[in-house]
């Protein structure tokens, strides 16, 4: 699961770049309104966070930009302005929800769970697929009821897997959930994660095809 954080303000960016690590989101962050257009589409997240004051175009703007581009990426706007004209514009303006500064790390993480399952169609954050179930909140894996220890980077991976059951998720997208802009990819991660997911929970669990990815079965 991975994240985008548009935030201009240092303290506050690195505060959040921290909670978010520590609640298993992979974390890019920058600084611009127009940033926010420039890496539009280099990258799956799943949320984005929006301030509204930022430098060189404004967040509504940058929003309203963002909306045009057809991306239906779910958006937080986060920002000490609470007038409700402002609330109206943010979330007429493409916003899926709307935070006033300071945030509650907690309250932020629910929401954001919130709205990847409206976004994933789910009415819970436990998926299941065959006998293999994944509670998004509590991290936790079992299979037919047992316990499964996996590894964070291996959770990230069995997440989103789980998260499109029944189609192929690419190589490039696994890589994204595990990886922010600014570190190196190691060619074999997903290769030997996905290895270790099948000797933990069965061979036949996540299926491959060259050229298209890996697949867990609804």
């Amino acid at each position: 699961m991975k994240v985008l954080l548009v935030e201009d303000d240092r303290a506050l960016g690195q505060a959040l770049q921290a909670g978010l690590r520590s609640g298993g989101y992979a974390v890019d962050w920058v600084t611009r309104g127009d940033d926010l257009l420039a890496v539009a589409g280099t990258a799956t997240y799943s949320v984005i966070l929006l301030d509204l004051g930022l430098p060189h175009m404004s967040g509504l703007d940058a929003l309203a930009a963002f909306r045009l581009l057809q991306d239906d990426t779910p958006v937080i706007i986060i920002t000490a302005q609470d007038r409700p004209a402002l609330k109206i514009a943010g979330l007429d303006g493409g916003g899926d929800d709307y935070l006033v500064k300071p945030v509650d790390l907690d309250e932020l993480l629910a929401r954001m769970r919130a709205l990847m399952r409206r976004s994933d169609k789910r009415s819970s954050d436990l998926i299941s697929a065959g006998d293999i179930r994944l509670d998004l909140t509590g991290r936790t894996v079992t299979r037919n009821e047992a316990p499964v220890a996996i590894t964070a980077k291996e959770f990230k991976i069995l997440s989103l897997l789980m998260r499109r059951a029944g189609r192929f998720v690419s190589k490039g997208d696994l890589e994204s959930v595990l990886y922010t802009d600014d570190e190196a990819c190691e060619s074999n991660t997903i290769e030997v994660s996905v290895s270790a997911l099948r000797r933990k929970l069965g061979r036949e669990a996540i299926l491959t095809a060259r050229g298209l990815g890996y697949m867990i079965a609804r």
